[in-house]
């Protein structure tokens, strides 16, 4: 699962992830700005959180470095090595060739970034020492299965969630030319021009916009529709798949968790049972924010609806309502995402456990003297509910049902 900050790593734990993938300030190809970042002084602590539960922690240093980039590197590598990931994840030979200088003892997996798609380009990885190969997202399950037999001594990453890029394994200058180098997209900071809505100009008419026709299908033609491939889980594992991999370190707190939930119980089910009840995990994954889903690449390179001509952000079939952080005398501590009323329906996730329950009472703090009948955006308050979470750790409260997008 992704990781955009140590929060998110602990509830990617807590919900079902065997390892995530964190990247650093200036190295990664998710360059956030604000929250718990991974940085120089706290890379280390991720590491040790992950590995006292006996999970793992992958590096992102998959950029495409410049001059600049590697001047920076040494000291970067330093701080790598005294964290100690369980891999690094690289995709420039010079960062690549760095890292076995100055890291030879820590693993080294190939990014996605690398368009890598054919079984000789998985061997020439091998034999540069890679552990992992995570393939390009333009693979079909029949192609991953063929490069699974021709290479059996190295592990293969497969992308089966998340958010998709319009250009070759995310390989885009479109962000760099729109905001005249301000925005790279190959160094973390793509600001998404594919899912602007376009009008068209016509040359000798400086002024008069005229829409671009696109049928009902609006004018968001860059932009493609999010990957869903829990339905395929038997194929990923029959072809050999080593590690199964979601998109989104600039998600919320809630996508990572319901997403994680969804793809742990649809694995652990089929690998128990031989069956999978698809179409559950399917409707579980319809309440976090996506473009409309597609299978991609994996089934038919020329399948029809590959594209979200309609939206641009992602929009949830579920909202994030609240986060649990504590409890006393019954009453439980939530930071509100959402506004909730009083006698509101809820659902309650947790990694144990989902269910409904309403809202009996809502108190502005903990000393339950102020009754409020709404809890607003960004309130941190007391509620309490007609049923209770086992325990509130790692809680989250979202919307009932699907609702219509």
């Amino acid at each position: 699962m992704p990781a955009g900050s140590i929060e998110k790593m602990e509830y990617a734990f807590a919900f079902g992830a065997d390892a995530v993938y964190l990247g650093m300030v200036d190295f990664s190809l998710r360059a956030l700005r604000k929250g718990d970042l991974i940085t120089d002084e706290n890379l280390a602590t991720a590491v040790e959180i992950a590995h006292k539960q006996n999970k793992k922690v992958y590096l992102t240093l998959n950029i495409y470095a410049f001059n600049e980039d590697i001047k920076k590197l040494d000291r970067v590598l330093e701080v790598v090595k005294n964290a100690n990931p369980d891999a690094i994840l690289v995709s420039d030979f010079g960062i690549l060739r760095k890292i076995r200088q100055k890291l030879p003892d820590i693993p080294f997996h190939v990014s996605t970034q690398t368009n890598t798609l054919n079984s000789e380009a998985v061997k020439f990885w091998q034999e540069m020492g890679a552990e992992r190969v995570v393939l390009a997202r333009e693979l079909s399950i029949k192609e991953i299965a063929e490069i699974k037999k021709s290479v059996p001594g190295i592990e293969l990453e497969v992308f089966i969630h998340g958010s998709q890029c319009v250009s070759f394994s995310g390989r885009c200058l479109l962000s760099d030319y729109m905001t005249e180098g301000e925005r790279k997209a190959n160094h973390g900071n793509c600001s998404q021009p594919c899912r602007w809505s376009y009008k068209l100009l016509e040359e000798t008419r400086p002024g008069q916009y005229y829409e671009i026709e696109q049928n009902e299908k609006g004018t968001h033609i860059l932009s493609p529709k999010d990957l869903m491939l829990v339905k395929y889980i038997p194929d990923l594992i029959e072809a050999g798949v080593d590690s199964l991999k979601v998109e989104g370190r600039t998600k919320s707190l809630y996508y990572v968790s319901a997403v994680a939930k969804a793809y742990r119980h649809a694995i652990d089910e089929y690998v128990k049972t031989g069956r999978l009840n698809f179409e559950y995990y399917e409707n579980e994954l319809k309440k976090v924010g996506n473009r409309g889903y597609t299978t991609g690449f994996f089934i038919d390179k020329d399948a029809p609806g590959g594209y979200s001509y309609d939206i641009s952000k992602g929009l949830a079939g579920a909202d994030f309502l609240c986060e649990f952080v504590g409890e006393l005398n019954g009453f439980y501590k939530v930071k509100t995402r959402n506004k909730m009323l009083l006698n509101d329906e809820i659902e309650i996730i947790t990694p144990t456990e989902q269910f409904s329950a309403v809202i009996e009472k809502i108190y502005a703090d903990e000393y339950f003297t102020e009754e409020l009948s709404v809890a607003n955006t960004n309130d941190e308050l007391f509620i309490k509910l007609s049923k209770a979470p086992k325990s509130y750790k790692y809680a989250l409260g979202r919307t009932v049902g699907i609702k219509e997008l």
